[in-house]
């Protein structure tokens, strides 16, 4: 699963490649994937990457016209950087975003298929996502000691629950 570390490594790098660029083409290796209706994924096409953020361990892409794609890695979801046009995988593939300099393809390598992605319009919508745990990475140490001895959970427990913790998770 892919820890906080990584959510932030990814939000670091797909900056690099996206940021300010027109998301060109989207082409689902299943439609599992995308748990919203409203607005459809199509909305997204043809708009520029103004932004991306983590929200808990969700990675978010601020598009052009208050847009953004929530996505939810999971157990086994992963970004991979690829050429332009590259084929969904088989299997494991689960989408394509296609920008100017390159494809990011979204796999899963798990028979349960758990990422998901949210199109929603605003940045309340994005709101709705965050459970409001303390940001970790951010926090000192009398906010985390807080954090952690706000509730009565073992310590598992209130490492992974994202009222308490965010972008811990399990």
């Amino acid at each position: 699963m892919p820890e906080l570390p990584d959510v932030v490594l990814y939000i670091e790098h797909l900056k690099a490649r996206v940021l300010d660029q027109p998301l060109v083409r989207v082409r689902l290796g299943t439609p599992f994937l995308v748990r919203s209706v409203d607005p459809p994924l199509t909305e997204a096409v043809g708009r520029r990457v103004v932004g991306l953020r983590r929200v808990g361990k969700r990675i978010v892409f601020e598009l052009e016209g208050e847009l953004f794609l929530v996505f939810h890695l999971m157990i086994a979801g992963r970004f991979h950087w690829r050429p332009p046009g590259a084929r969904v995988p088989g299997k494991v593939g689960l989408a394509a975003f296609e920008f100017p300099t390159g494809t990011l393809m979204l796999t899963e390598a798990s028979s349960k298929k758990r990422a998901s992605l949210h199109v929603v319009r605003g940045a309340a919508a994005v709101a709705a996502f965050d459970a409001g745990g303390l940001e970790v990475l951010d926090a000192d140490l009398a906010a985390f000691r807080a954090a952690l001895t706000r509730e009565s959970h073992t310590l598992k427990r209130t490492l992974t629950d994202p009222r308490l913790l965010s972008g811990i998770g399990n």
